[in-house]
């Protein structure tokens, strides 16, 4: 098993070498070696490839930032909603606990309704604890979706001079374990995302 995987990165490794072979025929040197700047290293190595590192254009990107805070204190605001009314009803259960011991209930019957009457308005909490929380999973996935519509639309304007083939989205490092500077186009993504939306504000 571990001498078929060798050998598979070793025939992947061939079909690599062969690629850029084809790709680079004719040309016995790239296009601005020697004379490459940091500022724009991925068009003059000869790669049109660029990335952006998610994270941080999302701690940076004042749409994400507002759409995260508006989710937040929507979150906020669900609990406090339900922590007030669960107190509440913890109030009423231990009056209701109370009286029971205490035989101030007129009769069992009475007594009964109560208990049938919080039990009403427990299920009916827990239910609206369970709408608010599809609410908010509904709310957080609309918010996604736009955020990434907003940065789609603007990755086809931004490229629509063609610099780039190829656009990869890069979280944690997960995705570009090493790439030159000029790979990453974050930080001018995130300025002209932030100029524009500034603009329609």
């Amino acid at each position: 098993m571990k001498n078929l995987s060798l050998i598979l990165n070793a025939v992947l490794a061939v079909a690599v070498i062969v690629l850029f072979v084809k790709v680079f025929s004719g040309n016995s040197t790239l296009p601005g070696v020697g004379s490459a700047s940091s500022k724009d290293s991925a068009s003059l190595s000869g790669m049109p490839i660029a990335y952006i590192n998610v994270d941080s254009l999302l701690l940076n990107y004042t749409f994400a930032k507002e759409a995260n805070e508006s989710l937040i204190k929507k979150q906020e605001d669900s609990r406090l909603n339900i922590n007030t009314r669960a107190r509440q009803l913890q109030n009423e259960m231990s009056e209701f606990q109370r009286k029971l011991e205490n035989n101030a209930f007129l009769s069992r019957e009475r007594a009964e309704q109560e208990q049938n009457r919080l039990m009403k308005r427990q299920q009916e909490l827990q239910e609206l604890d369970g709408q608010l929380s599809q609410q908010l999973m509904q709310t957080q996935q609309k918010m996604s979706e736009e955020l990434r519509d907003t940065i789609n639309s603007f990755l086809k304007d931004y490229n629509k001079d063609g610099k780039y083939q190829l656009i990869l989205s890069n979280t944690s490092s997960d995705n570009v374990l090493f790439a030159t500077p000029g790979y990453d186009i974050t930080n001018e993504v995130t300025k002209i995302l932030n100029e524009r939306f500034a603009a329609k504000k």
